[in-house]
């Protein structure tokens, strides 16, 4: 009788400690492409390597979810999956989702960018109403304001969907471009690994769009506060700037 109630209780806990693991397996949603931020055919990136070193440690199993990214949000507000990535206070306010914002995690930055033996000097987004400037597909719609303005007013103002050839043609043509500081990076170095064009030639850069710092969106509460302090530790102990470095150098 003993070893029945013995074999029984020790089944138990497998069962039990399945459960728990199974429960320890986050689906979390992405867009469907943004190198190096986001790496889908290798599961990789910069986003994807903060949220798997900050909670995979602490027991959690990451399961990217990638799709174009006008269907992020709604991907999570049909509770397909339990995390989102991208958010910030003011698009949790217009979208209406619910659940628990992290800690900012991470910045867009997009920057424009000259080589320095042009000479440039940009202080406003107006001052570069007259110059030959390539942007990102979608730059226009997307920042809006005063920056669709200035590109409106542009009669040279261009948008390529290949962020490889703003970098081409920031080199190769020396025209002034606008896109993302850890795309520049990333692309920058792809372009000197596939090509003759010399990429150590001297640069500006001129930050004049400011920084969209986001968060992720959490539905359980528990695991937004396991992440948000293992979150601390990565800042702390130099992972955080190793995964920066590891798609720039």
């Amino acid at each position: 009788m003993r070893s029945v109630a013995a074999t029984l209780t020790v089944v138990l806990l497998i069962l039990s400690s399945q459960i728990c693991f199974a429960e320890q397996i986050l689906k979390i949603v992405f867009g469907d492409a943004l190198h190096p931020w986001v790496i889908p055919e290798k599961n990789d990136g910069i986003i994807i390597d903060i949220i798997k070193e900050t909670l995979e440690p602490s027991g959690y199993i990451i399961e990217p979810v990638y799709v174009p990214l006008a269907r992020r949000l709604l991907t999570y507000k049909y509770g397909k999956v339990d995390v989102v990535c991208d958010i910030n206070p003011k698009i949790l306010k217009v979208s209406k989702l619910k659940g628990y914002l992290s800690v900012p995690a991470y910045a867009y930055e997009n920057i424009f960018i000259s080589l320095k033996k042009k000479g440039y000097k940009f202080f406003e987004i107006s001052d570069l109403t007259d110059y030959e400037l390539t942007a990102w597909q979608g730059a226009k719609i997307m920042i809006g304001g005063e920056y669709a303005d200035m590109a409106s007013k542009n009669k040279r103002y261009n948008e390529k969907a290949n962020q490889m050839t703003q970098i081409k043609l920031l080199y190769k043509r020396e025209i002034v471009i606008q896109l993302d500081r850890q795309i520049f990076k990333y692309f920058r170095k792809k372009v000197s690994e596939e090509s003759n064009i010399d990429t150590n030639q001297p640069i500006d850069i001129f930050p004049l769009l400011g920084k969209n710092r986001c968060s992720f969106l959490f539905r359980d509460k528990k695991t937004q506060v396991i992440f948000d302090k293992n979150f601390e530790k990565l800042k702390k102990n130099n992972k955080y700037n190793r995964i920066f470095k590891k798609y720039s150098e």
